[in-house]
């Protein structure tokens, strides 16, 4: 009986489903301990962001930004979606130079990269443009001078479109010095030791084996070799947790 009671009480673990989780998902979907101590939900990472805050999960790959709005919150260590220059995924975009732009729609799905765009426009390109938040389907509303914030694989085909385009975490390191974390592995409660280790080393695995993640996941408009190991930088390291930290504390005034 008390076996069957363990079982049910699975960890639910919520995920953003882009490409650049694919890396990290590859070896947690192949491991079967794992997965049967888990139940995973994808989602986009605001949706997983609200799950962590309401509870309805108990870890998950979430923007940074929702840290002030969890009452309890830890830091899995290890893996992140970070970035140590241009990312190529979060940007803002427009058809024309941003000087020019009196418009910046916001992208729905990301709340860490909104922040990270608010701050920006306030202390490093110092300009201040009327922002709206952005319904579905909202790149075809980029035009003239009117921007906007796009991430995730979408972010990837829209550099194909845009002339214009504004690496988000390529402008904060230029601003601050330090790398940049969009998301983290947070919990709101203690996880075991045992599971967090167990956890790592299936995000490890597919770091380990970048080509079969990348034949598992074709994708015309970017090269995802590329992409995974120059654009982003996937162990939350010291210096990222002190980009994270300053994020954090600009993100009070904004």
């Amino acid at each position: 009986m008390h076996a069957n009671l363990v079982e049910l009480e699975k960890i639910k673990v919520g995920a953003v489903s882009y490409l650049n989780t694919k890396p990290l998902l590859y070896g947690i979907k192949r491991s079967e301990i794992l997965m049967e101590q888990i139940e995973l939900v994808e989602e986009y990472p605001s949706k997983i962001a609200d799950m962590l805050v309401q509870g309805t999960i108990d870890v998950g790959l979430v923007p940074v930004a929702v840290i002030p709005k969890l009452k309890k919150w830890h830091i899995l260590p290890g893996y992140c979606i970070g970035a140590e220059g241009g990312v190529a995924s979060v940007c803002l975009f427009g058809e024309s130079p941003i000087e020019e732009l009196n418009t910046i729609l916001l992208d729905y799905q990301s709340r860490t990269s909104v922040s990270l765009c608010k701050i920006l426009l306030k202390h490093y390109w110092k300009k201040d443009v009327a922002l709206q938040d952005a319904g579905k389907d909202f790149t075809s509303q980029i035009k003239g001078r009117t921007g906007g914030v796009i991430i995730g694989d979408r972010a990837l085909l829209q550099r194909k479109i845009s002339p214009y385009v504004y690496d988000l975490a390529g402008a904060w390191q230029q601003m601050t010095g330090l790398p940049f974390v969009f998301a983290a592995w947070i919990a709101n409660k203690k996880l075991p030791d045992a599971f967090v280790k167990l956890f790592n080393e299936a995000n490890a695995e597919g770091l380990q084996n970048l080509d079969a993640v990348i034949a598992e996941n074709p994708f015309a408009a970017y090269d995802l070799r590329t992409y995974y190991t120059h654009n982003i930088s996937y162990t939350l390291t010291k210096e990222k947790m002190a980009g994270m930290e300053k994020f954090l504390t600009l993100l009070k005034n904004i």
